[in-house]
């Protein structure tokens, strides 16, 4: 879930995954196996790249239910979902 709402905000972006490392100061290949899921970032790149992203890193509180996907994702109110 974590690395297809990374994976859509950075397209949304237009940044390719080489652009967004760099910015992260993470290698791409790492990069690039946290948004397939093999790994899970650090609370510190997650923050990283909510804030290069803008990203609104509350999709990871469990949902209640009762909050719609579409209120999920990105600050700038651009559909970022998993």
């Amino acid at each position: 879930m974590i690395g297809e709402v990374l994976r859509k905000a950075r397209e949304l972006k237009g940044w390719s995954q080489t652009e967004t490392a760099r910015k992260a100061d993470v290698s791409q290949s790492y990069y690039a196996d946290v948004e397939r899921g093999r790994y899970y970032p650090s609370v510190y790149l997650l923050s990283r790249l909510g804030v290069l992203l803008d990203i609104d890193l509350n999709f990871l509180k469990k949902n209640d239910g009762k909050t719609p996907l579409s209120k999920r994702g990105c600050r700038n109110n651009k559909e970022v979902t998993a």
